[in-house]
């Protein structure tokens, strides 16, 4: 079991440790161009402004293990749109390696969609995932997301260009499938 606890400066060095001595390539996988390897307290100063108060259009969240009680990943709900009653799912990080494989992306990615559809009511949330991410992609769907579409070639890292698939769930398909 996991809960979600907003993310605050007291976590930017496990987040950053979670990061060092991996690529910019890992960096771009789980949190989209957001932050530039290698990540910084400067970049998350900059990404914890204005979230996680009321009517935040961006929540950030550190996953903790129930029974150890320690942080193991990284999650948030971002560009909250509560006219139109959506947002996005992303900075999605297992950062614990020790629990990886072990179906907490799951766990986290079931957390956050209530987050969005039971706490804030919201009717449609999206992510973004990598084509070549297929355990991402196998999760998401296990949750009830749906492929909408292919980005192709949509971020260049390095020499290479990445093709992302755009999933997203609907409030009615998450009462069917909690």
């Amino acid at each position: 079991m996991i809960r979600l606890e907003y993310f605050t400066a007291e976590d930017f060095e496990q987040l950053i440790e979670w990061n060092t001595g991996t690529s910019s390539a890992f960096l771009l996988q789980w949190a989209g161009p957001t932050f530039t390897y290698p990540l910084t307290k400067k970049q998350l100063v900059s990404y914890l402004e204005d979230s996680n108060q009321q009517d935040a259009t961006n929540l950030i969240y550190k996953v903790i293990d129930v029974e150890s009680d320690k942080t193991i990943g990284h999650i948030s709900l971002g560009k909250i749109d509560y006219t139109n009653k959506s947002a996005r799912i992303g900075k999605v990080l297992v950062g614990d390696t020790s629990m990886r494989g072990k179906g907490i992306g799951e766990l986290m990615i079931k957390a956050i969609v209530k987050v969005g559809f039971g706490d804030l009511h919201l009717h449609r949330l999206s992510l973004g995932v990598f084509d070549f991410n297929k355990s991402a992609i196998s999760c998401y769907k296990k949750v009830g997301f749906q492929i909408e579409g292919l980005l192709r070639d949509y971020r260049k890292i390095n020499d290479q260009y990445w093709s992302i698939y755009e999933m997203s769930i609907l409030e009615e398909e998450w009462h069917v499938n909690k």
